[in-house]
């Protein structure tokens, strides 16, 4: 039987799980988002944890009343990680006096274009090219991702909180 999902800040101490997502996910731990180059693993981060092991992860920046989600990484997919992720994010711009959580996407990212708008994001911006030009700042960038989809472009959704 599962439990249910803890969602906690990050400490020091979660650093190796922290890179460990990351790495699993992003072939390691830096993320190209907007022209600007990120070390995730040395962002704000919130932690899922099931049964006491690592179930999700997301880092985030907060700046200029926003909150960025720089990335979201479920261990376990449709298994409600991501969205108490979401959820706990927004309950913290919220609490920081925020008044919106935003984040990019890449045009082959289907997956996630349906997570977030199904949780009330919408598109707000296309960056035609984005990703081409991001490839000189990390070249392991693919060129085709999910579904066989050249990656381009950048897609950027945003929601109220």
């Amino acid at each position: 039987m599962m439990t249910d999902i803890r969602i906690r800040s990050t400490t020091s101490a979660d650093r190796a799980a922290m890179a460990a997502v990351l790495t699993d996910s992003w072939g390691d731990t830096t993320v190209i988002a907007h022209g600007t180059s990120y070390d995730a693993i040395r962002l704000s981060a919130l932690l899922a944890e099931r049964d006491d092991e690592v179930a999700g992860l997301l880092t985030y920046t907060l700046a200029d009343r926003a909150l960025e989600i720089v990335t979201l990484d479920a261990v376990e997919r449709h298994a409600g990680v991501g969205t108490a992720l979401l959820t706990a994010a927004v309950d913290l711009a919220r609490q920081a006096g925020a008044n919106r959580v935003w984040l990019v996407t890449t045009n082959d990212n289907l997956d996630a274009l349906r997570f977030y708008q199904r949780r009330g994001m919408a598109i707000c911006a296309v960056a035609r090219g984005a990703v081409d030009t991001a490839r000189t700042l990390k070249p392991a960038i693919p060129e085709v991702g999910a579904y066989g989809i050249a990656i381009h472009d950048e897609l950027t959704l945003e929601m109220p909180c």
